[in-house]
């Protein structure tokens, strides 16, 4: 009982001191029919790094990155540093989550339908998760070293809940250039009181979209039944 008292009691200190950190993203020049048709501007990650460094959880979070119709859900993952990322296969066929960029590469190898890998995100970082099987599916984990994040929604807004301090504004989207989003950075400075930013405005003109490989570096053989193993996968 007293453990629980203590988590309520601390959570309510932080909701005192907390302010609330909003805004919108814009996204332009873009190829997509769901942005330049519908204005949809969801999936980017907005975070808010403080000037002191923020330490790892002594007890890693958990999030999850399901596969089902042959895709990856969420599209976007944005984590803290040291969370614990399960990857649940919910189709009737087999999947082999992989990732071979400097984000972090890992490998859970070959695993049947109804049963889940598991990998634990231990540096920051930009992870673009592919399927060894099927090379349409892709996803990208964005692991962050704070946890003061958010996600827009389909109308690009954003809210985050940060104690006063000053913090660095980061922005990642997946269809943007690392220069394009450099020049979105800048210094946030909150106090007791809600902030709420100017809207921000990211352009996919440098976006060039890259073919990529197996997990094997090579490129992936003609399409096999789903019941088949994979020619060459192993664990």
């Amino acid at each position: 009982m007293t453990w629980r008292l203590l988590i309520s009691f601390n959570l309510l200190i932080y909701s005192a001191i907390a302010a609330e950190v909003s805004g919108t993203i814009e996204l332009r020049d873009s190829r997509l029919d769901s942005v330049t048709r519908r204005h949809d501007y969801s999936g980017v990650v907005v975070s808010l790094s403080p000037a002191k460094t923020v330490s790892d959880p002594k007890s890693a979070a958990r999030a999850q990155m399901v596969q089902k119709n042959k895709t990856f859900t969420p599209h976007i993952l944005p984590i803290f540093t040291g969370t614990v990322v399960d990857f649940p296969n919910y189709d009737p066929i087999f999947h082999n989550a992989f990732s071979s960029y400097s984000g972090q590469i890992f490998d859970v190898g070959l695993y049947p339908p109804g049963t889940s890998r598991a990998v634990r995100f231990a540096k920051p970082g930009i992870v673009r998760v592919f399927c060894n099987i099927h090379p349409t599916m892709s996803a990208i984990i964005v692991v962050l070293g704070t946890p003061y994040f958010a996600k827009t929604a389909a109308d690009g807004a954003f809210k985050i809940d940060v104690p006063p301090g000053d913090y660095e504004l980061g922005i990642f989207h997946e269809r943007a250039s690392e220069s394009a989003l450099g020049t979105l950075s800048r210094r946030v400075t909150v106090g007791a009181e809600p902030v709420h930013l100017p809207a921000l405005v990211v352009s996919e003109s440098g976006y060039l979209p890259v073919s990529h490989t197996n997990k094997y570096g090579k490129p992936y053989p003609p399409s096999t039944p789903d019941n088949s193993v994979y020619p060459g996968a192993r664990n």
